[in-house]
């Protein structure tokens, strides 16, 4: 029987789960190569033998996205497998067209083909949007549960950039596990906010092993909770799926892939930052959800911001800088270090971008809603001295570091700076404490 030949279409993430959970071990298949974007360095790698099996003893190359069409044509494709997350429905058209005019076909795997199932009760955390705050409800879902007695194991939504065989499986436990798996910035901003609170994370490349070693970890498993990134839907099949919406971007949860799959399928829906967002925006988030998923409960919550050193920004010419993905693909202009410098009265925002050097340069020709925010890009050891240089360079009398992790422990900052924390706080009721309290009773879980 001839093989069909497939090309996946990613950024080191939901490409590698659809290729390990649905193509790796059937032999009607051959994919011939991944393409990527958006993750600096990760083309003209491969995706290595260890982990594509036995099918493919030399691996499978990954190219640049840009060679797509060209690809198509050289390597005779079939079909072409779309798995970025977070993506404009115009963009993921925009793809199906370059495919189908080179000839080959357009594809969208779902959940039934990628989702993994556990001995363990999952719930999954999710959103239509990056940066809309997953990662501060997964934290407040585990400490929930941690107070009940549950031990919780969290896993990310994948982000390797690194030794792809050596990141098979991480365990994050402590602070030290970031510097032995040389985790960039934004895997810091993912897992340093869990691990320094106790908790168990792991992440990697292959979802299935991870899990199997996550159900058995040695810290003990009563719940996995899934805390997904960009808006991807969850690699596992969730037995409580939650969903975070973002009232500063309404209407983005019905024009985004795969986030409004997220939005439909999922059990509760949060609409986070109410505190900051206008009553028409949170309105026209409500009406939307009850439009596409009317069965959804849904919970209002804040986003409530403190600072470490507020005094030094009273009245202070500062540099705000935020969370890196959240600004660029996530086509935010603002995060937690605008507000919180509005709300302290913040003299000015220091536009960064004329003292901006190499790979951040690019980033603001690249992103140009960006405006008086500098975005945390540290994907790898070039982009981490490229932001050091710019911060140091730019004129101004504090930084607000908006980002999840402490910026001022991986880079030297020549300035005071201050840190912005952030946490979900439910308004009113239904809230996470009576889910939570129903799924744990549905689980027979704890006392």
């Amino acid at each position: 029987m001839e093989k069909k030949k497939i090309i996946i279409i990613g950024a080191a993430g939901r490409d590698f789960h659809n290729f390990n959970t649905y193509y790796r071990n059937k032999k009607e298949f051959e994919v011939v190569a991944f393409t990527a974007a958006q993750i600096p360095d990760i083309d003209g790698r491969k995706y290595p033998n260890e982990l594509a099996g036995e099918l493919y003893p030399e691996g499978i190359p990954i190219y640049a996205q840009e060679q797509l069409p060209a690809l198509i044509k050289k390597l005779d494709v079939d079909e072409c497998v779309f798995a970025y997350s977070d993506v404009h429905y115009e963009e993921v058209m925009s793809v199906s067209a370059i495919v189908n005019a080179a000839g080959a076909d357009f594809t969208l795997l779902g959940p039934k083909n990628t989702m993994l199932k556990s001995n363990k009760p999952v719930i999954s955390v999710c959103a239509v949007r990056t940066g809309t705050g997953k990662s501060q409800t997964s934290r407040k879902i585990i400490e929930t549960l941690l107070e009940k007695g549950l031990k919780v194991v969290a896993i990310r939504h994948p982000m390797p950039y690194g030794d792809l065989v050596a990141q098979r499986v991480q365990r994050f436990a402590t602070v030290d596990d970031l510097k032995k798996h040389k985790c960039t910035i934004e895997e810091m901003e993912e897992y340093e906010p869990h691990v320094e609170r106790g908790n168990i994370v792991y992440a990697g490349v292959d979802y299935e092993d991870i899990l199997k070693e996550a159900e058995n970890d040695p810290d003990g498993c009563d719940v996995i909770l899934w805390d997904g990134g960009n808006n991807d839907f969850s690699f596992y099949e969730p037995d409580l799926a939650i969903t975070v919406l973002d009232p500063h971007r309404p209407g983005h949860e019905l024009k985004y892939y795969p986030g409004e799959v997220s939005l439909r399928t999922t059990d509760v829906s949060i609409i986070n930052k109410i505190d900051s967002a206008d009553k028409e925006s949170i309105q026209i988030v409500e009406n939307n959800i009850k439009q596409a998923n009317p069965e959804s409960t849904i919970i209002k919550a804040e986003s409530k911001i403190t600072v470490d050193n507020p005094e030094i920004v009273k009245n202070k010419r500062v540099l705000v800088v935020e969370d890196g993905p959240t600004l660029t693909h996530g086509e935010m202009k603002l995060g937690a270090g605008t507000v919180a410098a509005e709300r302290l009265g913040a003299k000015e925002l220091v536009d960064p971008r004329p003292f901006t050097v190499g790979t951040l340069t690019d980033t603001f020709k690249k992103y140009t809603h960006i405006e008086n925010v500098l975005p945390a890009m540290g994907y790898g050891e070039q982009q981490l001295k490229d932001l050091e240089e710019t911060i140091n360079k730019i004129d101004c009398d504090a930084v607000i570091i908006g980002t999840p992790i402490d910026l001022s422990r991986v880079i030297n900052i020549n300035k005071p700076c201050t840190r912005v924390h952030y946490d979900l706080e439910e308004v009113g009721s239904p809230d996470l404490k009576g889910i939570l309290n129903d799924f744990m009773v549905e689980h027979k879980l704890g006392k």
